[in-house]
């Protein structure tokens, strides 16, 4: 199952300063998720899986063979309530005389049983009883009756239940069209723990059986499933699907709808992508990506993809991402339209990006299944890895792993810091499985994959896949299965380890984090000694964890970064030396060619400063990704006082000459959290001409234009790029931005669609009234709510007092038709952006905080309150509490009722937070901005060359 990626390296980096206690507290990134329903839970403890009464796991008992499932519904109409009969063929593995499967939410069960050992046996009636844990548990009326070993059964039950609202199980959903009038139709989503609601069943992964679906349906709509429709056997309003392989309960779906679909092929096999009516225009993306990923997969994995037809399908109400039905994927159906007029780039790189990710588990969650839910890493850290590697086969001139690397892989590195589970973890009840759904399932175990494949090269990887999925296929595995298949990949094609691959691969499997490396040089004699612990974003916390670490090097004699095998191991242990090593005392040390390897590195200050001058002279012998990673790790350092501010800086100047994305949205997400904390300082000139001065060459060669031809990753650049330096107060951008804006509101020149939200903000910051209002009013006008909710963003990045005054007035103008939504996300569009939002907000407040709290009646909403808190996480500035604390005051003498008791403890926090992280690092970044400027910055460049010859000489001459 699919989570929607978080690629803005910006929320990536900002959540890393939440997490360390920098920023108030963050938005949980878990929410965007594919979750099921649950919520998320912290899972410490293993549990044992002792089949108790209070065990979740079904017994072992019986195990199904064949289902036969058929449906009655009238979804066409709305109603919800559906009929059904299961055929279940069984056999016993241990005599007894209970039959226990997986119920949830339906009713009226009448139960029979009858022998496929003796055809001329009778039915056997059978009672029920729903257990608390979901259980169906069966028993004959006649009590002296038991079923015996390896005896064969049919158990047959008829059952009635209703379409669930929640988006979950067998469900109802609806769309609009444009006439207004609502369509019906009836959906699935059971992963993990909901195929018990369409039909009783042996709702656990591993209990695999084939399945034939039949659906009882009105004839205006159509009928699809996880395999083609047999034909043979189908009539007008009676739709029979062939019969699957052996596969998961969770795996099933079926659709009742009015879709209509485009399809094509590939390589023999069929594709279609079904949608609401009317959208046939915008699948074409999908189709093409869905040909061109499954191919690219088939060839990788040496393994045809095993069923004779796959859909895709978009889902109007979808509380998951996406979803791997086998033969069936489905989608919100937003991830699945795209049109070069109306769509970004970017979501045209995530809706391949998804359907690499549901793809890639045709093979691993589908083909092969998991044995438990422990095991989930198995098929998300796959999926997640092909995601971006099917992508990069199909689309090789988009370098996806950029987008990886700032996405993913950092995203997996911010959260392992402070998790304490390990990626394999036994879980059991349906809210534990949820819980499981997170980025230690997902983005870890990608990066770890990633890291092996290679470390041990992509030709053992990949042997290693295709002998795992050959010979699993149609079971179920566990991490042992795959840690046997590569290490039998090694052997066949002679690729040496240290130890055994299950011995290195589990180190990061079974245990929580990962490694911090600290590199110590010996410039004397070129070796290098590693040290290792688990990386915590507190650093006095004491840990003994070690890990079977695979590095490799690259230096600046060397500057090779083709090979990403792994050189040298360290075998789980504290320390090692490198004493291989032939280091030239002058030269810079990589450690991790490429960013390859799941783990950072925190290096000595002398070696800091050659990478930076390293950067300086010739940026490209750093490969682009250790240039991104070289500020995020130097990023995480400062945020956890491992390094001091100079040398993140310093790592930074040689921005200048960057021109690739990664590194650029790195940058731009520290940069970012500078800008909050110096704006408004009576230095913060010298900030901002330091980062004009590193944006505006490659700015200026950008543009704001997309420009034909040009590399496809320069439209994220671009985007970055026009966020940056607006906001920094270049001119040459908000200029540039300013006409193209101007040029949209005045002339029609349309903005293209990947621009649109940095335009209007950027073009909106230094705008004459004119274009403000012109904006204003458009926003007033406009009835598509996406272009509404966009220009009340934009129209708070103005840096003008008077224009903004009007933008939060608005927000209790009763006359102006906005929303109730939309007049309370007026202030959080402003004061966020600048000191003068943030100012134009106390303002406003001060004199009509009472008409704001009065926006909603409700008293579950607080509108006043849910503002001072978010103000409270702007405030940079003493003038700036002082003004906020008499606000807040003001309010509990007069006006209590209208937020929270804790509003002075939850504003003072947030601030406190602020005042934290400029009693730190202000001083400090103020003062090397100082001495930058002046050419005596610490780690400057104009000093950095002659103190390198000075320590040269003075080895030399000791030597």
């Amino acid at each position: 199952m699919m989570r929607w990626l978080i690629t803005s390296g910006l929320l990536l980096l900002l959540a890393a300063s939440l997490q360390a206690g920098l920023l108030p507290p963050p938005i949980d990134n878990e929410s965007q998720l594919e979750t099921k329903g649950y919520q998320q839970v912290s899972l410490n403890t293993p549990r044992e899986d002792d089949n108790n009464d209070e065990n979740y796991r079904l017994p072992n008992n019986t195990v199904p063979i064949a289902y036969d499932v058929e449906l009655w519904t009238q979804v066409d109409t709305g109603i919800r309530e559906f009929k059904g009969i299961v055929k279940i063929d069984l056999q016993v593995q241990t005599a007894s005389n209970t039959i226990t499967l997986h119920a949830k939410e339906t009713e009226n069960y009448k139960a029979t049983l009858k022998s496929k050992d003796n055809a001329a046996s009778s039915s056997i009636p059978l009672k029920w009883n729903v257990g608390t844990r979901e259980f169906l548990q069966l028993t004959p009326v006649d009590t002296t009756l038991t079923f015996e070993k390896d005896s064969n059964w049919t158990l047959t039950i008829e059952y009635e239940g209703s379409l669930r609202t929640d988006n979950g199980g067998f469900y109802l959903s609806t769309y609009k069209d444009d006439d207004d009038a609502t369509h019906y139709l009836a959906t699935t989503q059971f992963e993990s723990t909901d195929a018990r609601h369409a039909f009783p069943c042996y709702d656990e992964p591993a209990k695999r059986a084939t399945f034939t679906i039949t659906i009882h349906h009105n004839p205006s709509h159509t009928a699809i499933s996880n395999m083609p429709v047999d034909e043979t056997k189908s009539t007008s309003g009676v739709t029979v699907f062939q019969t699957t392989p052996p596969m998961s309960t969770y795996l099933i779906a079926f659709i009742v709808s009015d879709f209509e679909f485009t399809s094509g092929e590939m390589n023999g096999l069929r594709q279609r992508v079904f949608s609401r009516k009317g959208m046939q225009d915008q699948q074409e993306w999908t189709l093409w990506s869905g040909l061109v990923v499954e191919a690219s997969l088939a060839k990788y994995y040496d393994v045809p993809f095993p069923l004779p037809k796959l859909d895709q399908a978009g889902i109007p109400q979808f509380s998951a991402g996406a979803m791997e039905n086998w033969g069936i994927a489905t989608y919100r159906e937003q991830y699945m339209w795209w049109t070069k007029e109306k769509s970004t780039i970017n979501l045209k790189t995530s809706i391949a990006n998804i359907i690499g990710h549901e793809y890639a588990h045709m093979w691993f969650g589908d083909l092969v299944s998991l044995k438990w839910w422990t095991y989930l890493w198995l098929k998300e850290g796959f999926a997640t890895l092909f995601s971006y590697e099917s992508n990069d086969i199909a689309f090789p001139e988009w370098d996806t792993y950029q987008i990886f690397h700032v996405s993913d892989y950092n995203s997996a590195l911010i959260n392992d810091a402070s998790i304490s589970t390990p990626m394999t973890h036994y879980v059991q009840t349906p809210r534990e499985i949820s819980g499981r759904y997170g980025t230690i399932s997902y983005a870890k175990p990608a990066s770890v994959l990633y890291m092996f494949k290679n470390a041990w090269t992509d030709d053992v990887f990949r042997r290693g896949l295709n002998l795992y999925l050959t010979q699993f296929a149609y079971t179920s595995a566990d991490e042992w299965d795959l840690f046997s298949s590569l290490q039998k990949a090694a052997d066949e094609l002679g690729h040496k380890l240290p130890v055994a691959l299950a011995d290195i691969f589990s180190s990061w499997s079974k245990q929580a984090g990962f490694p911090l490396l600290t590199v110590e040089r010996n410039y004397q004699d070129g070796t290098f000694t590693i040290k290792q612990q688990r990386y915590l974003n507190n650093k006095e916390t004491p840990n003994e964890d070690t890990w079977y670490v695979p590095i490799n090097y690259a230096t600046a004699s060397n500057p090779d970064y083709r090979n990403t095998v792994a050189s040298h191991y360290l075998l789980k242990v504290k320390e090692s030396t490198v004493s291989d090593a032939k280091i030239a005392n002058d030269d810079w040390l990589i450690l991790n060619k490429q960013s390859t390897g799941y783990y950072r590195i925190l290096y000595d200050e002398e070696n800091y400063r050659r990478i930076a001058q390293g950067l300086i002279e010739k940026p490209y012998a750093f490969h682009t990704r250790n240039r991104a990673q070289l500020m995020h790790d130097a990023y995480r350092f400062v945020d956890t006082g491992r390094i001091g501010d100079g040398i993140l800086l310093q790592l930074m100047v040689y921005l200048r000459k960057e021109d690739q994305y990664a590194p650029w949205s790195t940058a731009n997400s520290i940069l970012n959290v500078y800008d909050k904390y110096l704006r408004g300082h009576e230095q913060y000139v010298r900030f901002s001409d330091f980062v004009i001065e590193l944006v505006e060459d490659i700015f200026e060669k950008l543009g704001v234009h997309e420009i034909p031809g040009e590399h496809y990753l320069n439209n994220y650049l671009r985007v970055t790029l026009v966020s940056l330096a607006c906001q920094v107060g270049s001119q040459m951008c908000t200029q540039q931005s300013h006409q193209k804006l101007k040029q949209f509101l005045e002339d029609s020149i349309p903005i293209e669609p990947t621009l649109r939200t940095q335009a209007y903000c950027a073009g909106l910051r230094q705008a004459e009234d004119s274009t403000f209002n012109l904006a204003f009013d458009k926003l007033l006008s406009s009835n598509v709510a996406s272009d509404r909710s966009l220009f009340i963003s934009s129209l708070g990045c103005s840096h003008n007092a008077a224009q903004l005054k009007k933008l939060v007035e608005s927000s209790i103008d009763n006359a102006n038709g906005l929303s109730y939504s939309e007049r309370t996300s007026l202030l959080p569009a402003a004061y966020p952006r600048s000191e003068a939002g943030l100012t134009a907000s106390l303002e406003f407040l001060e004199s009509n905080w009472k008409a704001y709290a009065e926006l909603s009646t409700n008293p579950q909403q607080k509108p006043l309150d849910t503002v001072l808190r978010g103000m409270a996480q702007s405030v940079v500035s003493e003038s700036q509490k002082n003004r906020l604390n008499a606000l807040v005051a003001t309010i509990n003498g007069n006006g209590i009722e209208h937020v929270n008791d804790d509003i002075d403890t939850a504003v003072n926090r947030n601030i406190q937070a602020n005042f934290d992280w400029l009693n730190v690092h202000r001083d400090p970044v103020i003062n090397w901005l100082i001495a930058y400027r002046s050419g005596t910055a610490p780690l400057s460049a104009s000093i950095f060359a002659t103190l390198t010859a000075l320590i040269t000489l003075f080895l030399c001459k000791f030597s």
